[in-house]
């Protein structure tokens, strides 16, 4: 939604974000955010700094990012509801949808579409979209932290399920002292 947004954060009216009774409870936060944590448990935070930067990372939830007023002021416009539907998935041992929805109204009575998402990239029913994520994040962050000849090492053993489980636990573990 952050390329139909970006350019228009200031004609945003109203956003209306419906979620399950569970999240409601938990994560719908109006007031001050104090620290990183308190962000991370913020439904309206985790939909605001993606709207403004068209990503939500680690690193997103620190001070330095926190301090930008257009998050606050986009955080005041949110209306969170629960969508009784989404309730009754989520509690639903077959389902156990963690379902959300996001529509931006702007000034000029303009919209967006409702961006509904049942199961998010980390769910159980989005392995195939979720493993190839989760291994370019495992990636990008060995890489900077490692020397490139041993994060190289570290992904050939991990892309190697038999080499890997035969691999000796302190041998593994030294490819990791920098």
């Amino acid at each position: 939604m952050h390329p139909q947004v970006a350019s228009r954060l200031a004609d945003i009216e109203r956003i209306v974000i419906e979620t399950q009774e569970s999240a409601k409870r938990i994560i719908d936060k109006t007031g001050p955010l104090d620290n990183p944590a308190d962000r991370d448990h913020c439904l309206q935070y985790m939909v605001a700094v993606p709207l403004i930067f068209g990503r939500l990372t680690a690193s997103d939830y620190e001070d330095e990012v926190a301090s930008d007023p257009r998050i606050n002021a986009l955080r005041e416009k949110m209306e969170v509801a629960e969508n009784k539907q989404f309730t009754i998935d989520y509690l639903d041992p077959a389902k156990r949808s963690i379902a959300n929805s996001v529509q931006v109204f702007f000034a000029d009575g303009t919209h967006t579409e409702r961006l509904l998402v049942d199961y998010p990239i980390g769910h159980r029913r989005r392995r195939a979209d979720g493993i190839p994520a989760l291994l370019q994040k495992f990636e990008r962050n060995l890489r900077g932290r490692i020397p490139p000849r041993k994060a190289t090492a570290i992904l050939e053993l991990c892309g190697d399920r038999k080499r890997l489980e035969s691999t000796p636990v302190h041998r593994f573990m030294d490819l990791f002292v920098v």
